[in-house]
């Protein structure tokens, strides 16, 4: 590059700079004249709050905006059977404990982890590497490297907006497509649990399958209309009348909406 190249890209850079520090400061004086409240119901918005860490002007500390990310996604955790607590935060790097059981799914760790990561890294970019404890029922721990840990999570797929999801009554159970592939959605209570289109039983659809309280069972049960087999799809979609379970994908609020992630080669 030439002298003169290089002095207009500094110069460029010097510019842009300046620019978004006019922002920041901008922002920051508009941020002062908000009570706390109006700023809290700001930072609900995805959007601004990014915008605020970019200015370095959220009012949280990284650890709070991780704990507040994992109280986000605690509800699905605990779908799976799982729970998720925050150790620390050394410098770039966080620390975490998942703890529970997956009840046999294997197919929960993965989405386990792919919600984990995507609320830890959406609330606290500047946040390098997440390391994780495993806690066992033997109480030996063991450490897991991220590398390995979410590996076949980076390239599981992507986030899909799903607004029809909010749609769905308590106790009904709908079909979607997403991303190409054919998803089941049950509304129990207030949360929406979302599986693969597809009875490991028979290996057909699930379509026309609804929810019915089991006997003896406060938790709602979805029967396969072909083989009748039954599923848990409050607990990770574990078979209730034998070997093998749903497969589950994750559901989370991102930029106000419903969305689902849906892995590579999952299709209908």
């Amino acid at each position: 590059m030439s002298t003169g190249g290089a002095a207009a890209r500094d110069r460029a850079e010097q510019l842009v700079g300046e620019v978004v520090d006019l922002y920041g400061a901008g922002l920051g004086r508009i941020i002062e004249q908000l009570d706390r409240d109006t700023v809290r119901r700001l930072l609900d918005d995805d959007l601004i709050a990014s915008l605020l860490l970019v200015h370095g002007l959220h009012p949280d500390d990284v650890d709070t905006r991780v704990a507040t990310a994992l109280d986000s996604v605690r509800p699905y955790l605990g779908s799976h059977g799982g729970d998720v607590r925050l150790l620390d935060v050394t410098g770039a790097v966080v620390h975490l404990e998942l703890t529970g059981s997956c009840r046999g799914c294997p197919s929960s760790a993965v989405t386990l982890e792919l919600a984990v990561e995507d609320a830890v890294r959406a609330a606290a970019p500047e946040i390098d590497a997440i390391e994780v404890v495993t806690a066992r029922t033997d109480d030996h721990g063991a450490v897991i490297a991220p590398d390995s840990l979410f590996a076949h999570v980076r390239s599981a797929g992507s986030w899909v907006a799903v607004p029809e999801l909010d749609a769905l009554a308590a106790g009904e159970v709908g079909g979607f497509e997403v991303a190409g592939s054919a998803v089941l959605a049950c509304r129990v209570g207030d949360e929406i649990y979302v599986y693969r289109d597809h009875c490991p039983a028979c290996a057909r659809s699930l379509s026309g399958a609804v929810l019915h309280r089991g006997a003896g069972r406060a938790e709602p049960v979805l029967r396969c209309p072909a083989c009748r087999a039954h599923y848990d799809v409050v607990h990770a979609g574990a078979r209730l009348d034998g070997e093998g379970h749903l497969e589950p994908l994750p559901v989370l609020v991102r930029d106000g909406q419903l969305s689902v992630a849906v892995p590579v080669g999952v299709s209908g």
